[in-house]
């Protein structure tokens, strides 16, 4: 599949909120097909170099958008992680066992709406990471197109600048997403394994409408985009690090949606 298409798809399986906040990767093609259409004799034209500013202007612009993107959702992020390690621990505190108010009612349905959070929560997350992934590939791409239709050197510079950016650096929420899995594990475990699947169904089938697809299309996709391949270079992202083979197999089995 073309990245162009790749990304339309992306776009689409992302959240609805999200969807203006990607890559203008076809105006930035539009911008450096007219660069590579001027000939020759004319690449020093004053049109030629008005048409290039504004390539490496949109280029600019389109950083800054996908920063102020990524910083304000991780800005998010940080705020509801507390919320809901919060949330966990009143419920433990009002009708946990040693609890205020014991009820094993009432912490049943509390934990369980904490719960359906927590997997949206993780979902976007998760849909952060490859929200950085597929623009930074965006960008690779576009920058080495550039570079080999005009003959210029923009790719180099422009990578290492795009490598110190906030959208590209994405240690602190993958650091939450792995709190996130380490609190499931912790506050929601399988007890009894028929009711652990039975649960665990259960907690996916909430986010069937929702995010739960986004997020299995997200996780392959970046499975996919950073496996190794002949084609790799230091301009690649690198081998998936993330402990995302499980969490994707397991959502596939447990999925009452059909993955295409």
């Amino acid at each position: 599949m073309k990245f162009g298409k790749r990304l339309q798809q992306q776009i689409q399986e992302s959240l609805p909120d999200w969807r203006d906040k990607f890559l203008s990767y076809k105006n930035l093609k539009k911008l450096l097909k007219l660069i590579a259409s001027t000939p020759p004799l004319l690449n020093g034209s004053l049109e030629y170099l008005k048409v290039e500013a504004e390539f490496v202007y949109l280029l600019n612009n389109e950083i800054e958008k996908l920063n102020a993107f990524f910083v304000e959702q991780e800005e998010d992020f940080i705020i509801r992680h507390k919320e809901l390690q919060h949330r966990i621990q009143s419920v433990i505190d009002a009708w946990g066992p040693n609890g205020t108010h014991p009820s094993e009612t009432d912490y049943k349905e509390e934990m369980g709406k904490t719960r359906k959070e927590i997997v949206n929560f993780h979902g976007e997350m998760v849909l952060l990471v490859n929200y950085s992934n597929i623009n930074y590939t965006g960008l690779a791409k576009i920058l080495k197109k550039y570079d080999k239709r005009t003959g210029g050197l923009l790719r180099l510079p422009f990578i290492q600048k795009v490598l110190k950016q906030p959208f590209f650096t994405t240690d602190l929420v993958s650091k939450l997403i792995k709190e996130c899995e380490n609190t499931i594990d912790a506050v929601f475990p399988v007890v009894e394994e028929e009711e652990g699947k039975k649960e665990g169904r259960e907690a996916i089938r909430v986010t069937g409408e929702g995010i739960f697809r986004n997020t299995v299309a997200a996780l392959l996709n970046m499975q996919e985009m950073r496996s190794g391949s002949s084609t790799y270079s230091h301009y690649s992202l690198p081998p998936l690090s993330l402990p995302d083979a499980d969490i994707i197999q397991s959502f596939q089995l447990n999925s009452p949606i059909p993955i295409l």
